[in-house]
């Protein structure tokens, strides 16, 4: 039951945060995310069978250190869009944003809930939100595509730092391998300092 609950608060906190970069591209003007019917919070039109369902389930049940996962990406075309580079940082930005923001409502949830009587299971279930949309918003700020942080990171770099991009993209899962084998654990202080800051209670 615990896997099936941080699983199911995973795939609808990265449902969200895909469906972020979805408005956010058509407030620039790029409905590409609607006409593919993605504008949708309904988590069957954005799971990956592997990255949604398979690797968060081998995770858990291997007690794996981190729960990570990941969804269908939200279609948008760049061409599209008002104003290109602010344009393709805020798009990029929108799904951070939206993981940020979730986790600061219910860390303020918890807030304000000290001092009254409630179940252990209510602290439980908003502590386990606020940490996986802490750690997606943190991991995707990671400047390594296909990640957020990537994107927003070259929109700024001028053209000659095109051939470092290209190289980057050219070796992104390799290099997010790496990362993740060995500097995802460099990520966990940040986590905890946040989650401590938001709800005020130990990590």
């Amino acid at each position: 039951m615990d896997a099936v609950f941080y699983i199911a608060i995973l795939v609808m906190s990265i449902v969200m945060h895909e469906v972020s970069h979805g408005f956010m591209a058509e407030y620039f003007g790029d409905k590409t995310a609607r006409y593919a019917g993605r504008l949708t919070l309904n988590p069957l039109k954005h799971l990956d069978l592997f990255g949604s369902v398979l690797l968060p389930v081998l995770l858990v049940i291997s007690n794996a250190p981190f729960l990570f996962g990941w969804a269908k990406p939200v279609p948008y075309n760049p061409d599209n869009l008002s104003n290109r580079k602010w344009g393709t940082i805020w798009v990029a930005a929108a799904g951070v944003l939206a993981n940020f923001s979730i986790a600061f409502l219910f860390g303020v949830i918890i807030r304000l809930s000290s001092g009254m009587i409630l179940p252990d299971a209510f602290y439980f279930i908003t502590s386990v939100i606020v940490v996986i949309n802490l750690a997606l918003g943190i991991f995707n700020l990671v400047p390594i595509p296909p990640l957020d942080g990537s994107k927003i990171l070259f929109s700024f770099l001028p053209f000659s730092f095109s051939k470092a991009v290209m190289f980057f993209e050219q070796y992104s899962l390799a290099l997010l391998l790496l990362f993740i084998v060995f500097f995802a654990d460099y990520l966990s202080p940040i986590l905890a300092y946040l989650f401590t800051l938001i709800t005020g209670l130990a990590f």
